[in-house]
């Protein structure tokens, strides 16, 4: 395999984590040496944005092209090199939007109260916290995830874990692929 392109997502500080803190930009290129080990050592990216959610450590994202030596795993994949060709935007408004409409995919697995739902469909910050208090009170099983996941504080960790929810709730993977081409689709809109 030449390169892989593919997703990932950074802290604010547009740092590299783990001691390294190389700064990340666009048209940067990181190298680290071999060997490589998923989840372990080496330049982490995932092809679906979506699964890039799982091990985003904050809400910058970024267009990635990997090369060099490239081990691919079932979500993601680690290689020696990484080049940044886009992003480097902070993608927050589009996670909370994503988290949202995934809970909105569960929401006929629950007797969603009117306030949840409004904020779902909305986005209303004003109401965001009374959505959780009550979602949490009321939800059960996988729409209370969702539910609970949307209403949460860091986007980036609700719009996965809604995402995760709703795509198992939901029939698993034809619900995951609609997910990630919706939010594939935002965050390039995004990148442009």
């Amino acid at each position: 395999m030449d390169t892989v392109t593919g997703w990932y997502f950074s802290e604010e500080s547009r740092l590299l984590r783990y001691g390294d803190a190389r700064p990340i930009a666009i048209g940067v290129t990181h190298a680290v040496d071999a060997p490589i080990e998923l989840c372990r050592r080496g330049l982490h990216a995932s092809v679906r944005a979506i699964d890039a959610l799982e091990y985003a450590p904050g809400p910058i994202v970024w267009r990635v092209e990997l090369s060099g030596e490239i081990k691919a795993g079932h979500d993601k994949c680690v290689a020696t090199r990484r080049t940044y060709i886009a992003g480097g935007v902070d993608a927050s408004v589009v996670m909370r939007a994503l988290a949202r409409r995934c809970a909105l995919d569960v929401a006929h697995m629950w007797d969603m109260p009117d306030v949840v739902r409004e904020y779902l469909t909305t986005g209303d910050e004003s109401i965001r916290a009374a959505a959780w208090a009550v979602a949490w009170a009321v939800a059960g099983a996988a729409a209370g995830a969702a539910a609970w996941a949307t209403a949460g504080d860091a986007a980036w960790a609700t719009a996965g874990a809604a995402a995760w929810a709703a795509a198992r709730a939901t029939a698993g993977a034809a619900a995951s692929d609609a997910q990630n081409a919706h939010f594939e689709s935002m965050l390039m809109e995004l990148c442009k």
